[in-house]
Formats: structure tokens, sequence, C-alpha cells
């Protein structure tokens, strides 16, 4: 049995930079919830930040559904 490394590490590589991106974006989107929060507390509206995390929270389900569907097909 050979086992290409080179496609082994490129898996490896791409695999980590989505799984950093995906984490980042959910932190975006609770940092936004948060501001929302502290809005909340002050009086003050906070709807670009709402608007932000749920696009933020929409872009981690719409690639945690795209990778769903690659391993299923």
């Amino acid at each position: 049995m050979k086992i290409d490394w080179a496609a082994l590490g490129s898996v490896f590589g791409v695999s980590l930079v989505i799984t950093v991106a995906l984490v980042a974006l959910f932190t975006l989107g609770i940092m936004g919830l948060s501001r929302r929060e502290r809005a909340a507390a002050q009086g003050d509206s906070a709807t670009l930040a709402v608007t932000g995390a749920y696009a933020c929270f929409a872009a981690c389900a719409a690639a945690v559904a795209y990778g769903i569907s690659l391993i299923v097909a």
C-alpha cells in the first residue's frame, strides 16, 4: 500500500483552514449578539450587530450543510 502524502497534507491543510474559519465566523456571531445585549442594557439599538450576527450564523449553517451534503453524496 502506498500513501499519497501530498494529498493527505493538502486535505489536512484545507480542513485546518476551514475549521479555523468556521470557529472565527461563529465567534463573530456570538460577539454580535453580546453587543446587542450590551446595547439593550444602555438603551441603544444594535441592529447592525444583530444583522451581522445572524449573517455569520447563516454562513456557518450553510457551511455545515454543504459539508454534510459532501459526505452524503
